[in-house]
Order: C-alpha cells, then structure tokens, then sequence
C-alpha cells in the first residue's frame, strides 16, 4: 500500500467494524545505520493483510494515530527492535503490546521461539525463510518478498489466541501485561546503557583506572553513534577501544599517530577522541568492576541460580525466563546496599525473594 489516504479509510473501516486488536510487524535495515530504517510495516486486521511501504511520503503521519491507539491492541513478535523503528520513523510507540514471543515463555510454550517455530508449534503451518536477509528497502518488492512479509502476520491472531487462553487459563495475563509495558517503556526512556564496560568479557583483564577510559571511551562512541546514525563499531570497534584503555597515548599528538597506524580507527575524529580520553566521568568512581567472580562468589550465585531453577520448573517456566544469570549477578552485586535489580521486580520479585531472600 503506497496510500496514506487508502489506509486512513482501511483504520476507520476497522474501528467501525469494532476490531480491537491487530497484527503488526516491520521489516527493517539496520546494516549501515544505528537505528533501525523502517521499510515495510505488515498489518493484519480481520479479513484485511496490508503491507504499507512506510517510505512513501505521509505514510508515517498515517500510521501515527493507529500505533498510539489506546483502544487498540498490537500483537507484534519479538517486538524489541521493530518498536524502535517505529519510534525512529513515526515517532510513537505501538501500545498497549502483546508479545507473542514473551507470552510464549510465560505460558511455558518455549523461551526466545523464533515467529516460524511458534507458528508450527500453534497451529502446524511451516513457513519459508527464504527472504530473512532480503533488501527491504529496494523497489518495487520481488512478489516472494511480499509473500513471506504477508506470512510475518497472518498467523498472529491465531498464536494470539492460543497464548491468551492459556495465560488466562494460568492467571499470569498480569506477568504478560507487565513485561510487555516494561519493554515499551524501555525503548521509550532511550536511555544508553549506563555501565556498557560490564558487557565487555575483555574489560575483566583490565585495572580499575583502566576500565574508567575504557567506559568514557564506550560512553563517548555511543554519543558518536547515535548523532552521526552510525554502527557503533564504525566509530570505535571494541578491540581498539580496549588497546586504548590500557595503553592511552600521552597527548593528543601521541594519539593521532596511535590513530594513523591503525586502519579502521577515527582518525578524524581525533580530537573528539582525545577529549573523551581525557575528561573524567562524573561518576565513573561509582562504576562496579569487570571481574571474574571469586570461590564464594560462584557458590553463593550457584545456590541461586539452583533455587531460580527449581521454582522455574514448580511454574513450568523455561530457563531464563524467570531471572537469568545477568539479573542474579546484579542482585548479588545490589544485595549490600539493600538494592533489588529493576529487571526482578513485580512479580518476578513476588515470586523469588522469599526463595533467594535468606540465600543472600
């Protein structure tokens, strides 16, 4: 559909109809960028299947009203990176979510199940992978491409259905409900990981001093990334950022020669660099360490990962679903400062401090 005109008419054709839900899902390129380019959004409404090329100019004030519709529910799969693309292109976010993929883990379906494994696993149908790695963004689509895009949606509805009754059924829709909210507002608050070294497993052989240039050089590549829509590693890879860290030229003319032998490194960004390699965080003392755990460490995040793990299949719960190893890690690292993880609370919080509280 290349008609914002036409698909206005198809939205109120559907509110007059009383259809409350639909499918959603993007296709999206996300190669060359920092942010995902939206270029094709899939709707199924009732009887109705568009595909709505979102490139065509007034397309994405046509979409607007529709993602923000508070009346109506968008079930979307694995909806993370699509509801950033639609951020980024509409400039609102599809609410309220249901998540067929969350929902699955929470029925106790399976854990992080692919679109194709979940449609099989509901209703039986098989479908093509064939244009997983397709360009979107070329014109006009190949007829397999807009097949396989139609197919992203078709089956929604139908896993939408299944999964509710069961959640239902389980009295867990609030879990659902919850989760789906979060990972909205999540993608709304935009906000930079705060400690983005932690994720780094090399970051674990570097000092303390290291590791703070090491995280104003993470911080200052995520600023870098994200202004000149850029992959993150086309600004700084990893690899570099460590060397750096752990061998910081100087000054700044040490470090465009450091820069000048290198390849893939910002040479011209230089001076930038050299700034973010020089100034202080605010809060960088306040950063926890890359480390490896100790002996007592290990065991105390065995015994509660032991105890996730029993409860998780007393709920019938995949693993990871209920807390994964990051999340226990952090409730650890909190648990002196009386600090409960964001990510365990609600009911995941209900469920598990009366197990790990005397763990701790």
């Amino acid at each position: 559909m290349d008609s914002p005109d036409a698909l206005q008419q198809h939205i109120a054709a559907w509110a007059a109809a009383g259809i409350d839900r639909i499918g959603l899902d993007t296709e999206f390129v996300r190669e060359r960028t920092y942010w995902p380019q939206l270029a094709l959004v899939q709707i199924a409404a009732g009887d109705d299947i568009l595909l709505v090329d979102p490139l065509v100019p007034g397309m994405a004030e046509a979409l607007r009203p529709m993602l923000a519709d508070p009346g109506l529910l968008k079930v979307m799969h694995s909806a993370s990176e699509d509801l950033v693309a639609f951020k980024q292109a509409c400039g609102v976010l599809p609410m309220p979510l249901f998540d067929t993929q969350i929902a699955a883990a929470l029925a106790g379906v399976g854990g992080g199940l692919g679109y194709q494994k979940l449609v099989q696993a509901i209703t039986g149908v098989a479908l093509a992978k064939g244009e997983t790695r397709s360009d979107w963004m070329r014109r006009p689509l190949s007829a397999s491409q807009l097949e396989y895009a139609a197919d992203d949606v078709l089956h929604l509805d139908a896993i939408y259905l299944a999964l509710e009754a069961k959640l239902s059924a389980q009295g867990r829709l609030d879990w659902l409900r919850a989760d789906c909210a979060r990972l909205v507002a999540g993608v709304a608050s935009d906000e930079p990981e705060r400690w983005p070294h932690l994720s780094m497993r090399s970051a674990q052989f570097l000092d303390a001093a290291e590791q703070r240039i090491l995280l104003r050089l993470l911080r200052w590549r995520d600023v870098q990334a994200r202004a000149s829509d850029k992959p993150r590693s086309w600004i700084l890879d990893n690899e570099l950022a460590v060397e750096l860290a752990r061998k910081p030229p100087a000054d700044e003319i040490a470090l465009q020669a450091w820069l000048d032998a290198r390849p893939k490194s910002p040479r011209k960004l230089a001076a930038r660099l050299w700034q973010a390699l020089s100034t202080p965080l605010p809060d960088e003392t306040d950063a926890p360490l890359a480390r490896t755990a100790d002996d007592t460490e290990k065991k105390k995040l065995k015994r509660l990962q032991d105890a996730v793990s029993q409860r998780s299949s007393e709920l019938g719960l995949p693993d990871g679903v209920l807390a994964s190893r990051r999340w226990l890690e952090a409730l650890i690292e909190g648990h002196a400062n009386g600090a409960w993880p964001e990510a365990l609370d609600g009911w995941r919080r209900e469920q598990l401090q009366p197990l790990l509280a005397p763990l701790l």
